[in-house]
């Protein structure tokens, strides 16, 4: 089993707590709007919209095999979500063969310009020798 991270930064002009609500709070409405030729829908399995949901996003047919197989759905649980510190965890709970763990961890902080900072950080926890490339 190996364990592999990746980590991506940006910057953005628009403040944390909007972009929060845009990309956590309101992106099962988002998301497929922006990603038309990726993503169906986004549903919300279990849960009032906090820690401990479940959502499922639903592909487009024959998109996201080059990472995960074939997928039709993917499944996550939403491990903390955070409106004081716009944090947000989850962890991807039907995965292939290749992976024991996904697990997703974004972070928006303010700048001083009012804009924000913000970081993803990505753990994949692989099954045997799986080796990942970027």
């Amino acid at each position: 089993m190996g364990v592999f991270t990746f980590t991506n930064e940006y910057t953005s002009p628009i403040p944390p707590a909007k972009l929060f609500k845009a990309l956590v709070l309101d992106s099962h409405n988002l998301i497929p709007k922006l990603m038309p030729q990726s993503i169906k829908s986004i549903d919300l399995l279990q849960g009032d919209g906090g820690a401990g949901n479940i959502k499922q996003i639903n592909f487009i047919e024959g998109n996201y095999a080059f990472l995960l197989g074939q997928l039709s759905s993917m499944k996550n649980h939403v491990d903390e979500l955070n409106l004081k510190t716009f944090t947000y965890k989850y962890t991807m709970i039907n995965l292939k063969e290749k992976f024991e763990s996904i697990v997703y961890e974004v972070k928006f902080k303010p700048t001083q310009e009012g804009g924000s900072n913000n970081k993803m950080t990505s753990t994949y926890s692989t099954k045997g020798d799986v080796e990942l490339k970027e």
